[in-house]
């Protein structure tokens, strides 16, 4: 039976619906007030954190010796209930799957139930994953991947990963996984399938993967 390893961000739910924005100003807020960075040069060192590290925490991390823990909790305080909503046709989806399902977030865990509560489907998924895994090292790296693979006792020829964005992909096909992308095909050789959104996976999965 394969195990299908979701990603959760802008690929369980929209892009345009525009979580991310809130998790982003949260962590503008943080870098401000609790690390006292000037305002003109939040975004500008977030955006370069994130680019060089995978993720905005590990350069606070390298470079302010911030708790990851305080990091978390604070960034991922947002309400979605008011944004996300239940999604029957990606339940049905979900259900029509007979394999194993994790999530594989570059977020918290704390962050990943609120997100798949809001959207009705807390009980389709039997691990999750957050940027914990492999002591904050966050997708891409192989790192956290290879300490799913570890964990689940699993090869990555029997997994298939779902994301939005292609570099975490090429990471998952480098380990032998087939890699399903969320969004528009950009020619790259290492995406197997793409899909415009995850709802439509069921649809493909049992007659193709």
């Amino acid at each position: 039976m394969k195990t299908f390893i979701f990603d959760l961000d802008n690929t369980l739910y929209p892009e345009s619906l525009n979580v991310f924005g809130l998790i982003d100003h949260r962590i503008n807020r943080y870098m401000h007030e609790k690390l006292g960075i000037p305002e003109p040069e939040v975004d500008v060192l977030r955006r370069l954190y994130w680019k060089i590290y995978g993720v905005t925490l590990n350069g606070l991390m390298i470079h302010y010796n911030v708790d990851p823990e305080d990091f978390l909790e604070f960034v991922h305080d947002v309400k979605l209930h008011h944004i996300l909503k239940p999604n029957q046709r990606l339940r049905t989806s979900l259900e029509n799957l007979e394999c194993h399902k994790v999530i594989f977030t570059n977020g918290s865990t704390r962050h990943a139930e609120n997100v798949l509560s809001a959207l009705g489907i807390d009980d389709m998924f039997e691990q999750i994953f957050d940027v914990r895994v492999a002591y904050f090292k966050p997708k891409p790296f192989p790192e956290p991947y290879l300490k799913i693979l570890e964990i689940l006792n699993v090869h990555g020829k029997d997994c298939v990963m779902i994301d939005d964005i292609p570099e975490n992909l090429r990471t998952a096909k480098n380990l032998g996984m087939k890699t399903i992308l969320i969004g528009t095909h950009n020619g790259h050789d290492f995406i197997d399938y793409c899909l415009e959104k995850a709802c439509i996976i069921g649809e493909i999965a049992g007659s193709e993967i």
